[in-house]
């Protein structure tokens, strides 16, 4: 039996104590209220004996004994009982229940004089609660009540005796205000009733004044006296001093420390306490009382009379039933102990003989009667068992005859404990005292565990469940994963639901901040403690744990919390599955901060996908996916990827909504996002949804795979070929893996055999799956294609990756066959399907570069790059001699530029523009020289790249010339070789030195743009030497420009160069030299041409002159920015509130500081 709280001992558990015995309890004084119950078994009285009625225990009818006075005395009258002296306490009860309270105060002090206490008496007038006025909850109907109404007592829950400061009260009534009468509520509610922390009156003057001087005795003892001296001076009707002048009459209790530690209970053992009752004996109510009484208040008599009456009717109803479904008990155990008679042989008795005590218990046997019942009869107790032989078998439905048994038969199984006796003749008594100077400790609770041994697995768990909440604070954090099996065990095997609780709220809160190695051992216990235990308990014990700690302030918790829901969800009813732990991890993805929380969120949602099956919630998980998708942390994201949506298309895939559904939904929010942003797109969600729809891939060709007129005959065997490792994209994670999918690798590489023939030899005829991906989804996203910008290299790039995976997966057949025909019937390449006056043909769409680096380089033999090439120069081709603009070009060469493998392919088409006959191909030519340049190796810029670019720049048109000039400066601010750069610096210089070029406008402005583009990047000997002493030639000579139009285009370019220049290091020679005369004649032409840009130029030229004055006396101050504050936070304002007083538009504005990014 588990440990019983002493002072909530049931009836049956008294009668059960008292029917060996035969007498009262010895430990009671015949003065401590009324005696128990006659001997005899209730349920069956004697016939000779007094009405049923007079045989209730005080407990059963009514909460206070008072009331049972009165049920007494009416009996008595109805039943005409002779005239018998009465007892002082008879009168002493009478006192108080007519409210005379003087009179009993009177009584009470005589008493005392003549050295006969009552201690009914004592009792009342020791409870300051008899006499303050109450303002809680009225009484029940049933509560029993005085002649002057309910006679309101001072409760156990809000007296200070029963906080358990040092002892219980004397009070035998102390809970009467918090029990409810037992016809209403049954006995084990009663307590649960006794127990809830919730009802709880307002605190009294006495509490109060108690809580106050144990507060003022901690502020001293811990040195705060300021706050003790202002407490006490708040309190200034208090004497701090003494503990009587509180106004109680108990001892003082122990400092508040002591009160913390022990948990604000002390401890008590069963023997020293007994739940009594203070009443009033039937039997000591003469009859002629009750009739003077009756003959007073007749109304009042006949009123309690028919209450009384009515009481005992239902408690007698209740004895019936009661016995009743014992004896039902009775005759089953029997039953049992009869079959386990025949089935065990008749073993020997066995004698257990323990510390040399006098007494032994009786010899075990099959009869269960006979079994010692300590403990539920599961424990040994070396402290002696004498009374265990007079024990008889308990009613109480925990102590079942078939553990009794097993425990028998355990008994008898083990080697007889036998122990020498001396022969001696000492008394047992004088053994027994000598004995007792043993030092043995069994008074505490680690003393009574120890002197007690557990001889059977559920007395095992039993003392696991006590002992484990008070070892486990005092492990070390870093050992406390050590205790998880313990733990676990106890947890599985304890029969007590609240302890089985508790050892669960320990596990989960084991550790303060689990890392993730102690979280996988905690998470590896729930799933071995849920596969033992089932779906039932693991709703109704773990799921609770994690509930409560799923807003817990350390996110190790959450995290904890987020993986048990997914590691525990196979082992769930699939009705919590798909709503409670489904909800749990939908309010943590949406609310939790921590990114690893909600990366595990997703992972265990991904979990419950694969274990779902109600279709209902498809809408749920898709709205998951998107908001998960959308998830600002990376790591999130890449979950969701790698768990989260292949676990959720597989559970499409059975519903048949994979293709019908689930991707239809994403294609259309993509062209939804594409019609809301034809102006500004939202890159972000396009990035989400295409992201989505690419993860999908895999399940995609699964279901084609799974559907074909072939797969009934794939039959896996050792003849088929090994997949080649590159067939299939590398996937993201083990769920996109292909073979997995299918199920094993032999059937894949069977069903790929068969996929090839049939795409090759027999058509696509009946296959629906297929003839949906290439009838309705790629032309969907051809279309798709069309409408994305196409200088956005974002978007070409996510919409390339997705074409090369959806290739490769589904094979180079199917490539060849069904989607290169589709793109090759839009992109006609010719001049007729570009249209050059509003530029916005299919070749100047993004489907160009999507086509080129999604669908042609999926493939890297030799005739996959011939077509490569061939489209790249037919779209240069087509492009130049429309006159239409490049970018869908540029978009191509980007992409495949950023891969080295494509590097030689890319200069191939670049020297077929460069000899082609038309001045537009190979000017087109030199313009791509500069987006190739920046990743192509030196060795192949050396090679291939400048011999070019030379042949171009002794070109006969001028026009093809002039387009080299960005490729050379990019050379310059890219290459480190030093030949190299001289070649360039050559050939720039003979743009400039060559009187042929001296007045080619459109030649100078781009080589002043170039300078100002790649001049900070350069090598500063190159900016030193070339840059800038030309800068200077060209400000110089645009001084005397006559065209005026010529001359603003000019100096506005010189200014922007002059702009991004200044944030370099320019040495003092150079400064003085050439850069400051280059702006002060930049200065004179803005002088006539844009006064707001006089006035910065102004500024510059100021900020010069002090930077050179003051570089004698600090060489190493850095760059000489203009812009910046190189004096004084006075130039800075005054810079940039010039530069706000500029009216020039606001595309030149932008063009001012373009360079110094």
């Amino acid at each position: 039996m588990a440990s019983v709280n002493p002072f909530d001992v049931s009836d049956s558990e008294e009668e059960a104590e008292r029917r060996p015995n035969e007498t009262v309890d010895t430990e009671r004084s015949p003065s401590e209220g009324a005696p128990g119950p006659p001997p005899g078994n209730p349920f069956s009285p004697p016939a000779d004996a007094e009405p049923p009625t007079l045989l209730l225990s005080s407990n059963r009818t009514s909460p206070s004994g008072e009331g049972m006075s009165v049920s007494a005395a009416a009996t008595s009258t109805m039943a005409g009982g002779v005239e018998t002296r009465v007892s002082v306490d008879v009168i002493a009860a009478q006192l108080l229940r007519d409210q005379y309270i003087l009179t009993a105060l009177e009584f009470h002090t005589e008493l005392l004089e003549a050295g006969r206490e009552l201690p009914r008496l004592r009792d009342y007038f020791s409870n300051p609660g008899n006499f303050e006025r109450q303002s809680g909850t009225p009484p029940a109907k049933d509560q029993v009540l005085g002649p002057g109404g309910p006679l309101n007592r001072a409760g156990s829950i809000s007296t200070l005796d029963s906080l358990d400061f040092a002892r219980y009260s004397d009070d035998g009534n102390r809970e009467s205000d918090e029990r409810v009468a037992e016809n209403e509520v049954a006995s084990q509610e009663r307590k649960n009733f006794k127990s809830s922390p919730e009802i709880q009156e307002p605190i009294r003057p006495l509490e109060k004044r108690a809580l106050n001087f144990l507060v003022n005795e901690y502020l001293l003892k811990n040195e705060y006296k300021l706050s003790s001296i202002t407490f006490s001076d708040e309190n200034d009707d208090q004497d701090f001093e003494l503990w009587d002048d509180v106004g109680l009459n108990i001892p003082k209790p122990p400092d508040l420390l002591q009160l913390y530690r022990n948990g604000g209970s002390t401890p008590c053992s069963p023997r020293d306490k007994v739940d009594a009752s203070v009443g009033v004996a039937f039997g000591d109510l003469p009859g002629n009382c009750v009739a003077r009484e009756h003959q007073k208040k007749p109304d009042l008599l006949q009123q309690q009379q028919s209450e009384v009456v009515q009481e005992l009717e239902y408690q007698l109803n209740l004895l019936n039933s009661e016995k009743q479904s014992l004896a039902e008990q009775i005759k089953k155990l029997q039953s049992e102990i009869q079959i386990l008679k025949k089935s065990v042989s008749s073993p020997p008795p066995a004698t257990l003989e323990l510390c040399s005590s006098s007494s032994s218990s009786k010899p075990c046997s099959t009869n269960p009667s006979s079994v010692p019942s300590l403990d539920n009869g599961q424990y040994l107790d070396i402290r002696g068992v004498s009374e265990a032989g007079n024990d008889l078998v308990s009613t109480s439905t925990q102590n079942t005859s078939q553990s009794q048994q097993q425990t028998c038969n355990k008994a008898t199984s083990q080697q007889r404990v036998q122990f020498d006796q001396p022969n001696r003749k000492l008394s047992p008594a004088f053994q027994q005292a000598l004995l007792s100077f043993c030092r043995m400790c069994s008074e505490s609770r680690l003393g009574a565990e120890v002197s007690r041994i557990a001889d059977s697995e559920e007395s095992v768990m039993l003392m696991l469940g006590r002992c484990l909440p008070h070892i486990v604070p005092n492990v070390l954090l870093a050992k406390r994963e050590e205790l998880i099996p313990l733990i676990l065990c106890t947890a599985c095997l304890h029969p007590e639901p609240k302890e089985r609780d508790q050892l669960l709220h320990i596990l989960f809160n084991l550790i303060k901040r689990p890392d993730d190695e102690q979280r996988q051992m905690i998470l590896t216990g729930c799933v071995a403690f849920a596969r033992h235990v089932g779906p039932t308990r693991v709703e109704a014990e773990l799921l609770p744990q994690c509930w409560e700690q799923i807003n817990h302030k350390y996110p190790e918790r959450r995290l904890l919390v987020a993986e048990a829901c997914g590691a525990l969800a196979p082992y769930l009813p699939k009705e919590i599955r798909s709503s409670l732990v489904l909800s749990m991890l939908q309010q943590m993805l949406a609310e939790d901060k921590a990114d690893m929380v909600r990366e595990a969120v997703v992972k265990s949602l991904g979990i419950i996908m694969g274990y779902i099956d109600d279709s209902d919630k498809y809408a749920q998980g898709f709205e998951l996916m998107l908001l998960s998708l959308g998830d600002p942390s990376e790591r999130v994201v890449n979950a969701v990827h790698q768990v989260f949506i292949p676990a959720f298309a597989a559970w499409t895939t059975e519903l048949g909504s994979l293709h019908t559904a689930l991707i239809p939904s994403l294609l259309a929010r993509i062209e939804k996002l594409l019609t809301q942003g034809e102006h500004s797109l939202d890159e972000h969600k396009l990035h989400v949804f295409l992201s989505a729809l690419q993860s999908l891939i895999p399940p995609l060709f699964a279901v084609v795979l799974q559907n074909a007129p072939f797969t009934s005959r794939a039959k896996p065997h050792e003849d088929i070929p090994a997949i080649e490792v590159t067939r299939f994209p590398r996937p993201a994670s083990p769920l996109q893996d292909m073979a997995i999918i299918i199920g094993n690798r032999e059937l894949l590489s069977s069903l790929l055999l068969l996929y090839d023939h049939q795409l090759e030899h027999e058509g696509t005829t009946g296959w629906e799956s297929l003839l949906w991906v290439v009838n309705q989804l790629l032309p969907q996203l051809i279309e798709i294609v069309g409408r994305i910008n196409v200088t956005s290299s974002t978007c070409v790039h996510e919409f390339s990756r997705f074409f090369w995976r959806f290739c490769r997966t589904f094979g180079k057949i199917f490539t060849n066959t069904k989607v290169k025909p589709q793109f090759q019937e839009i992109l006609r390449l010719s001049e007729e399907n570009v249209d050059a006056s509003a530029g916005n043909g299919i070749l100047t769409k993004a489907t160009v570069p999507i086509y080129a680096t999604g669908v042609l380089t999926c493939y890297n033999q030799e005739e996959d790059r011939k077509l490569l090439v061939g489209f790249l120069e037919d779209v240069m081709t087509t492009l130049s001699l429309s006159h239409a603009p490049l970018d869908s070009l540029k978009a191509s060469f980007v992409e495949l530029g950023a891969n080295p493998v494509y590097h030689e392919l890319l200069l191939t088409v670049l020297w077929y523009g460069v000899v082609h006959t038309s001045a537009l191909v190979r000017c087109t030519a030199a313009r791509m020289f500069e987006l190739l340049v920046k990743g192509v190796n030196e060795t192949l810029v050396a090679q291939r790249v400048v011999p070019a670019l030379i042949t171009l720049s002794s070109d006969p048109e001028i026009s093809v010339r002039i387009a080299t000039i960005p490729a050379f400066g990019t050379i310059m601010e890219t290459v480190t070789q030093k030949e190299l750069l001289e070649r360039v610096k050559m050939q720039l210089a003979s743009f400039l030195e060559d009187p042929q070029y001296q007045d080619q406008h459109s030649l100078h402005m781009e080589i002043i743009r170039t300078f100002g583009r790649v001049g900070p990047n350069a090598e500063p000997r190159f900016r030193d030497d070339f840059v800038l002493p030309h800068l200077h030639k060209l400000a110089l000579a645009n001084n005397s420009q006559t065209v005026e139009s010529k001359r603003i285009d000019i100096a506005i370019h010189l200014f922007e160069a002059y702009s991004a220049l200044s944030c370099c290091f320019i040495s003092e020679e150079v400064m003085v030299n050439h850069f400051l005369p280059g702006l002060r004649c930049l200065h004179a032409d803005m002088e006539q041409l844009s006064p707001e840009h006089e006035v910065i130029l102004g500024s510059m030229i100021k900020e010069c002159e002090i930077k050179v004055e003051n570089r004698g006396i600090s060489d190493a101050q850095g760059s000489i920015s203009i812009a910046s504050s190189l004096v004084g936070e006075d130039a800075k304002t005054k810079f940039l509130s010039k530069m706000g007083q500029l009216t020039t538009s606001g595309a030149m504005l932008a063009n001012v500081f373009q360079r110094k990014k």
